[in-house]
């Protein structure tokens, strides 16, 4: 059975990045019908964020990635926090060192900056703790028996660290990238066991997948260097590797470099899943943006792969049926956030308008929920939900609906508005007045018979109709807005533009 994990780190919130990394495994267990596991990664407790662990749980929830094992769904390979699993791992480091393929070593960080500051003096293109420099430092390949017994007794800085070969090509296949290979000599002997005995990334991330039976191991592909030294241990320790398929980068807006989360405020966008504080700095979330979860998962996906014809809206059924991780390419994808809103839109417009009303809710303010009635409310969906893109929209793009502008388009009204127009629009109210009904269609007609008779231009009456309305010329179709705001509001706001527009035309 396949059998794939997200395994993010608490060191932060998490990146929309990861979130696509997220959703590529769990579409490719659910087009396999194997498992989606959630591990987490905290063996780095100096760098470990309290909060980020909720934070990851609740985002995978919002978009509905939902894990089939992990810390809150259990499952037979748990724990699934690393933290709780410490005592496996140092087995498997000293496993290493008896086959020769691992090492203790002692050195001070003072002796390594040495080693790094030599290094650098002598034109080495990267200090770093190899076969080359291996042979002077202090080491259990280096000292002697007593030497090393006395150092795992009392030195502070004991570390274990891979030994890695001179000059031996290590070679994978990646699903995303074909045949991989690095020379051993051009790999640093990683650090696998700090001074704390928690694991480095390198060994838990190993240990934890064999343990996991994970068969395919899906991921960023900032991770393909590293996949030498997890190659090298797995063969060391006589396992059978996982399958590799390393993902794309996420490009910033111009296409040139990763997108950071910096980006989101730079270039005005969330590139976090939920919103997020950290110290003085705050990072906008796509929920609270006002996006939609089924939209942003549908935009994600479609940054790095594609489903082999034209579609764009496919829904994670369809996703699951189309994915193949063979289907991915290799380059970065560039960040488009007007994609983004724009499959927020067409999500927006698809969905009938009770369920826009349950999602739209809570982004519109306190008083609006209290004064209007659902009836209202959907009424107002109904109207905007082609013009709006993300949720927040159903208030901001449409204030006027809830309340009676407090400005009008002066150079419209100055352009259009006289006494004698003045008098027909006084006209125009009474008639409206005295229908019965204030159908859309019906009132439209009435007004349209009206001007037409008198010979009025339906163009100029219609703007100035909508800027007493509205504010300005922008909005749903005009008489809808005259249906839902009915005769009383009608008249007030009516009643109220007229003065101000002899107010503006008397000033021009």
């Amino acid at each position: 059975m396949t059998r794939v994990r997200f395994a993010p780190s608490p060191t932060g919130p998490l990146h929309i990045g990861g979130v696509r990394t997220a959703l590529y495994n769990y579409l490719f267990a659910r087009k396999t019908g194997g498992v989606f596991i959630l591990r987490i990664e905290d063996t780095d407790q100096k760098r470990y964020v309290e909060g980020a662990e909720k934070y990851i749980l609740e985002s995978l929830d919002w978009l509905g990635l939902t894990p089939d094992e992990g810390p809150l769904h259990g499952g037979e390979y748990g724990p699934y926090r690393q933290s709780e699993r410490q005592q496996l791992y140092k087995q498997y480091a000293e496993e290493l060192i008896l086959k020769g393929k691992a090492y203790y070593a002692f050195d001070t960080p003072e002796e390594l900056e040495k080693m790094r500051t030599e290094q650098e003096q002598q034109g080495f293109h990267s200090a770093k703790y190899d076969s080359r420099t291996r042979s002077f430092m202090r080491n259990s390949l280096t000292m002697s028996e007593d030497e090393i017994q006395r150092n795992l007794r009392n030195s502070e800085n004991t570390v274990v660290r891979l030994k890695m070969p001179d000059d031996q090509d290590i070679a994978f296949e990646d699903l995303v990238r074909g045949r991989v290979s690095f020379n051993s000599g051009e790999l640093d002997d990683k650090v696998i066991l700090k001074a704390d005995g928690m694991p480095t990334y390198h060994l838990a991330n190993i240990v934890d997948d064999h343990l996991m039976e994970i068969t395919h191991v899906i991921r960023g592909e900032e991770w393909l260097s590293s996949t030498a030294h997890h190659v090298f241990m797995y063969q060391s320790l006589g396992w059978e590797q996982p399958t590799f398929a390393h993902l794309p980068l996420i490009l910033k807006p111009t296409g040139k470099g990763k997108l950071s989360k910096r980006d989101g405020a730079k270039f005005g966008f969330p590139v976090f899943p939920l919103d997020w504080s950290e110290g003085d700095d705050f990072f906008a979330g796509f929920r609270e943006a006002g996006y939609d979860p089924e939209a942003l998962v549908n935009f994600l996906v479609l940054l790095g792969w594609h489903p082999g014809d034209d579609r764009e809206i496919l829904s994670i059924n369809e996703m699951s049926e189309a994915f193949d991780l063979k289907s991915i390419v290799k380059s970065g994808a560039r960040f488009d956030i007007d994609k983004a809103q724009w499959f927020n839109q067409q999500y927006i417009m698809s969905y009938p308008d009770k369920k826009i009303l349950d999602r739209a809710r809570s982004f519109l303010p306190s008083h609006i929920v209290e004064k209007y009635d659902d009836d209202y409310l959907l009424k107002v969906i109904s109207m905007m939900k082609p013009r709006v893109q993300t949720y927040p929209d159903f208030y901001k793009a449409c204030a006027y609906l809830y309340s009676a502008p407090d400005s009008y388009d002066e150079k419209q009204v100055r352009k259009k508005y006289d006494s004698s127009v003045g008098e027909h629009l006084k006209n125009l109210l009474a008639l409206v007045n005295d229908q019965k009904s204030l159908e859309s269609a019906f009132i439209q007609e009435i007004v349209k018979n009206y001007l037409t008779q008198n010979e009025l231009k339906i163009g100029i009456y219609f703007a100035l109709i909508r800027i007493m309305l509205c504010g300005s010329m922008t909005g749903p179709e005009l008489f809808d807005i005259v249906e839902l705001l009915g005769k009383k509001e009608l008249n007030n706001r009516w009643v109220k533009a007229l003065d101000e527009f002899e107010i503006i035309a008397r000033s021009s």
